[in-house]
C-alpha cells in the first residue's frame, strides 16, 4: 500500500521528529542525572514493568512537539494510548528500557516511528548510551547523527555476536534453548534491555542479530525501519497487527540469513 503522504510530507516530518527526540532524550537524562531516585515516582504496571514521571513528562513532550507541527496527524504512545488513524500516525515510546533508566544504567533510548499506509515511514531513536540520534526515511538509507551506517558483513558464525530480548509474556525455556543453540555454532550473546538500542546495534554493524518473541509495536517499529534501512534482513508481522496486538521481530545481517532462517520458521514470518 502506497503512503498518502509524499516525499516532502515524510522528510519534513522525519525533520521535526529528530528534534523532538533529541530534546525529550536530553530532557531525560538531565533529569534522570540531576534527581535523587525517590523523585523518580516509579510505578509498576506489572512484574518488572515500570513507568516513571520521566516516562510522561517525555511522552507529553513527544506528543506537544509532533502535532503542534502536523495537528493532522493521530498519536499512539505507550503511556497515553491512542489508535492508528486514517492518514498518518506516530508510535512513540517515550523511554524504551525504562528499567534500565531506573538503575542508571544508560542503555535506553526515546523511539519515534511514523505510520502511513499500513507501513512504517520514518524511524528515528535517540541512544542515551551516545548521545545521538539515529534516524531513516523509508528508501532513503539510514544514519547515526547525519551519517550513513551500514549492518555488518559478516558471514562466519563464529564471528558472529547477537542480542537476544525476551519478554515475560513468552516462554523462558524456549529462550534458553535458542540461546544454547546459537552457543553451540559458535556466536556470542548479549540482552540489554532496550529493543529500540538493540535494532540499532544491528543496523550500524555492531551485532549481527537481534531477535525477541513478543514486542509492542512502539518498541520496534522506529529501530526495525532503521535496520532495514541499513541493509539488514528485517522480519516482523505487519504494521496493523503489531499496532494491535504486537509481536515477534527479528533483524539480522543478511551474510548469516542460513544462520537464523529456523528462526523465521519458529516465528512463521
Amino acid at each position: 500500500m502506497n503512503s498518502p503522504f509524499d516525499a516532502a510530507a515524510i522528510r519534513s516530518r522525519a525533520e521535526v521528529a529528530m528534534t523532538v527526540a533529541l530534546e525529550a532524550g536530553r530532557e531525560a537524562a538531565r533529569f534522570r542525572r540531576d534527581s535523587n531516585p525517590g523523585t523518580l515516582a516509579v510505578e509498576n504496571k506489572g512484574l518488572q514493568d515500570f513507568v516513571t514521571v520521566a516516562d510522561k513528562q517525555a511522552e507529553q513532550a513527544i506528543r506537544d512537539g509532533l502535532l503542534s507541527h502536523f495537528p493532522g496527524d493521530t498519536f499512539m504512545g505507550e503511556e497515553s494510548g491512542g489508535r492508528s488513524g486514517e492518514g498518518g500516525t506516530w508510535v512513540v515510546d517515550p523511554i524504551d528500557g525504562t528499567t534500565n533508566y531506573i538503575r542508571g544504567f544508560r542503555h535506553w533510548a526515546v523511539s519515534i516511528a511514523f505510520v502511513a499506509g499500513g507501513r512504517v515511514e520514518i524511524g528515528v531513536v535517540y541512544d542515551a548510551t551516545e548521545d545521538k540520534v539515529f534516524h531513516a526515511v523509508r528508501g532513503g538509507g539510514a544514519f547515526k547523527d547525519g551519517l550513513p551506517i551500514r549492518a555488518a558483513a559478516t558471514t562466519d558464525p563464529a564471528n558472529a555476536l547477537v542480542i537476544l530480548g525476551h519478554s515475560r509474556k513468552t516462554s523462558f525455556d524456549d529462550h534458553l534453548a535458542l540461546s544454547k543453540r546459537l552457543h553451540e555454532r559458535g556466536m556470542d550473546y548479549r540482552r540489554t534491555g532496550a529493543a529500540a538500542i538493540d535494532l540499532l546495534r544491528v543496523a550500524e554493524g555492531a551485532a549481527d542479530l537481534y531477535y525477541e518473541r513478543h514486542l509492542n509495536a512502539w518498541d520496534m517499529l522506529a529501530g526495525a525501519l532503521i535496520a532495514e534501512e541499513a541493509g539488514a534482513t528485517v522480519a516482523m508481522p505487519g504494521v496493523d497487527r503489531l499496532l494491535a496486538d504486537g509481536g515477534p521481530v527479528i533483524a539480522h545481517a543478511p551474510g548469516l540469513a542460513g544462520e537464523f532462517a529456523f528462526i523465521l520458521d519458529i516465528e512463521g514470518l
